[in-house]
């Protein structure tokens, strides 16, 4: 079968079920974006930046399985590049696909734009080896191997991928397989996977207190079903950590809470650390998941991962996770159901309406009553993330954060690319007003799309979180005051946006409990000085991490402080 690279890239793509493509024009991707227009699929979503449809690739590919972008060469692809890094320290698989310069200028070193005009010819290219697990540059020769072995890297892995696809190559015409590209694993080693899972059951018979704690590879490798019904089977307790949450059903009597080190209640935490046979998923220690390193695994736990185990006493290769799960839930002796109590959520909390200026707490009192089950909730780090983290999550829901990244303006780009793959949920974003400043334009492309979200920006007049840090009342933590309100209406001429400003709990309870038809925005005042508590605390043990104990954090009046939150 004959046909063109640009068109097989794309019939790929299609076949292993991008259904949107995000990203800026540029002349080296021309020919490309044509072959796309022309066979009319997957869909384009242009972006107002090259980093914003890096982030809306992340989103789209959490809630898709694979995401995917197109990005010129140089100027656009350095500009993706954050996104990028995000998406490989976040464990998300994402294609970036760079047209490049010509190679017949390659072969004749010609010098180019959008390069450094010294000669150099794979500069960017090797900049993206150190944020992506596979790359090639496409050729005649190669493009059909290329192509089929980066997108199943990248979906095997959970990890970004980069190809760079030269302007002059995409329309030559190459013999290429009539089959459709089929996303699997290879199996697990038979002997490997019997030894490991006759190994787990030993260790859960004899175990006094198994427990199971979930990291982000449980969503990113499909198996958070599986993990549930592991845990229904043997009545395991079942803790996350602050990127997983909401990864279990936060409403059954088997969640155990969040676990993050010494930020972690009394009783999840001795739950976890006192397990003599704890099973992880894709656990990793990283400062802002583990509590600035004061989490305590039990050295004999047993850790789960995509594609190995690792036990005090051996360790497994090609032992494949959804695999490995199944064969437990079947090789298990099935437990009889504990009376198990089911922890009260904070909608229990008192709820009074006021007229008085809204406080961190009130605010998060509300959206715990807003939420309902299959939301799908997106939230910035910040204020915004440490909110979230105090909620207790209807079942269904799921909770995108970027809590190790932590790239500000993330969360807004990652809407759209939820909202591009499931546009049947109901969204919600929470962001915070110096988040929004890096991002703002591609409200633009929600409204030109005609996709309703509830979007919740909190104004609190900059950079909260530093603030917790370091800098209190520091100008450099400091932004302008937008009106943004006006600024969401002005970016579409044509799409419906309700807007709304809310000072106090009477102005947010109006806006909540009213019918909407179009996208809410609603813009919500605050006092700078207001955070959540488990932001303050934890942003403490971060200026401790960073700068040491005595360092210009411990100044009189350098932080924002738990005595100031009401």
């Amino acid at each position: 079968m004959i046909q063109r690279i640009g068109e097989f890239l794309l019939r790929r793509l299609e076949e292993v079920g991008v259904r949107h493509i995000f990203g800026v024009p540029g002349d080296y991707n021309l020919e490309l974006l044509q072959q796309l227009e022309d066979r009319r699929g997957p869909e384009w979503v242009g972006n107002c930046n090259e980093l914003n449809a890096a982030y809306a690739a992340d989103g789209y590919a959490r809630m898709n399985g694979l995401g995917a972008l197109i990005v010129t060469d140089g100027v656009g692809s350095l500009s993706a590049m954050n996104g990028i890094a995000g998406s490989y320290c976040e464990h998300v698989p994402v294609i970036c696909v760079c047209g490049s310069i010509p190679q017949e200028a390659v072969d004749c070193g010609w010098l180019m734009h959008h390069t450094m005009a010294d000669g150099s010819q794979d500069r960017f290219y090797r900049a993206f080896a150190e944020v992506t697990v596979a790359q090639a540059k496409l050729t005649p020769e190669n493009a059909v191997v290329e192509i089929d072995r980066l997108i199943l890297t990248a979906w095997r892995e959970k990890l970004p991928v980069y190809m760079e696809l030269p302007s002059d190559v995409g329309y030559v015409e190459v013999d290429v397989p009539e089959t459709s590209l089929t996303l699997s694993y290879p199996p697990s080693d038979e002997e490997s996977l019997a030894r490991c899972c006759e190994k787990i059951v030993a260790r859960l018979q004899h175990a006094a207190s198994p427990a199971l704690l979930l990291d982000i590879d449980t969503e990113r490798f499909g198996v958070a079903t599986r993990v549930a019904a592991l845990a229904e089977r043997l009545q395991l307790p079942v803790a996350t950590m602050p990127g997983s949450k909401g990864m279990f059903c936060e409403q059954s009597p088997l969640f155990a809470g969040v676990y993050c080190g010494a930020c972690s209640g009394a009783e999840v935490r001795e739950l976890v650390e006192s397990s003599d046979c704890l099973l992880t998923i894709g656990y990793r220690r990283v400062d802002s998941t583990s509590g600035t390193f004061t989490d305590d695994i039990p050295g004999n736990a047993i850790h789960l991962n995509g594609q190995s185990v690792c036990m005090e006493d051996d360790n497994f290769e090609d032992v494949y996770l959804g695999e490995l799960l199944s064969l437990l839930v079947r090789e298990t002796d099935a437990k009889s159901k504990r009376d198990c109590r089911v922890v009260e959520s904070s909608d229990a909390e008192t709820w009074d309406l006021s007229r008085r200026p809204l406080s961190q707490r009130e605010y998060w009192q509300a959206m715990q009553r807003f939420i309902l089950p299959g939301d799908l909730l997106v939230a910035e780090n910040g204020t915004s993330g440490a909110g979230v983290a105090g909620l207790r999550l209807p079942c269904r829901s799921t909770l995108i954060t970027q809590g190790v990244w932590g790239s500000i303006g993330y969360s807004l780009g990652c809407l759209l690319g939820t909202l591009m793959a499931a546009p049947e949920r109901r969204q919600i974003l929470w962001i915070g007003d110096g988040s929004f400043q890096l991002t703002a334009q591609e409200l633009s492309t929600i409204l030109r799309y005609e996709l309703k979200p509830y979007i919740f920006l909190i104004n609190n007049g900059g950079y909260t979180i530093e603030r917790t840090i370091l800098g209190r009342t520091a100008k450099y933590n400091d932004i302008a005051n937008w009106r943004y309100t006006e600024m969401a209406k002005s970016l579409s001429r044509t799409q419906e946006i309700e807007t709304f400003v809310v000072h106090s709990s009477l102005e947010l309870d109006a806006v909540l409990s009213s019918a909407h038809r179009g996208m809410v925005f609603v813009e919500v005042v605050m006092d700078p000085m207001d955070a959540p508590v488990g932001l303050i605390r934890g942003m403490q043990a971060v200026a401790n991490l960073d700068y040491g104990p005595s360092g210009p954090q411990s100044a009189l009046g350098a932080q924002i402080t738990e005595a100031e939150v009401r």
